[in-house]
């Protein structure tokens, strides 16, 4: 009896099966964004504003493009953890830009225009922990991709 087991060559390194992993919840994310019942006062949502009061689990500040910034990111996440490099880079890059996102919120007044997306102070901290989780992941599970990639070429 012969065992099928993946080559070396197809396997997925960890920092790829972390980038497939955030890529699917911010999938999930982005759908159950748009379900009445999981998103809460689902007939308050506005396509980007802060009068918006959908609140996915009844706890974060949805809007339609907050819902779609999360399936594009996770279509990327998808995408790019295609290979090592990309998958390390969708990881890192990716949560320079949420922590960006968690200043932003820091700062802003939550109820004036510019309070776009829209967040509200949940988010807000959700935003700052998954920064900080995603630059880890993809500093600590891409270790040496780089080295790898330049000593193949």
């Amino acid at each position: 009896m012969t065992t099928h087991t993946p080559s070396s060559r197809n396997a997925r390194t960890p920092v790829q099966q972390a980038a497939l992993a955030v890529g699917a919840v911010f999938l999930l994310v982005g759908v159950l964004g748009f379900v009445p019942g999981i998103t809460t006062h689902y007939d308050t949502m506005e396509f980007a504003a802060h009068h918006s009061e959908a609140k996915l689990l009844g706890i974060f500040q949805v809007s339609v493009l907050h819902n779609i910034v999360h399936l594009l990111f996770g279509v990327a996440g998808l995408a790019l953890a295609r290979s090592a490099g990309t998958a390390r880079n969708y990881l890192v890059v990716g949560g320079a830009v949420y922590l960006v996102l968690w200043l932003y919120g820091m700062f802003i007044d939550h109820d004036s225009a510019a309070n776009f997306v829209p967040v509200n102070t949940a988010d807000n901290w959700l935003h700052f922990f998954l920064g900080i989780g995603m630059i880890a992941l993809g500093l600590l599970l891409g270790r040496g991709t780089a080295v790898r990639a330049r000593t193949a070429g």
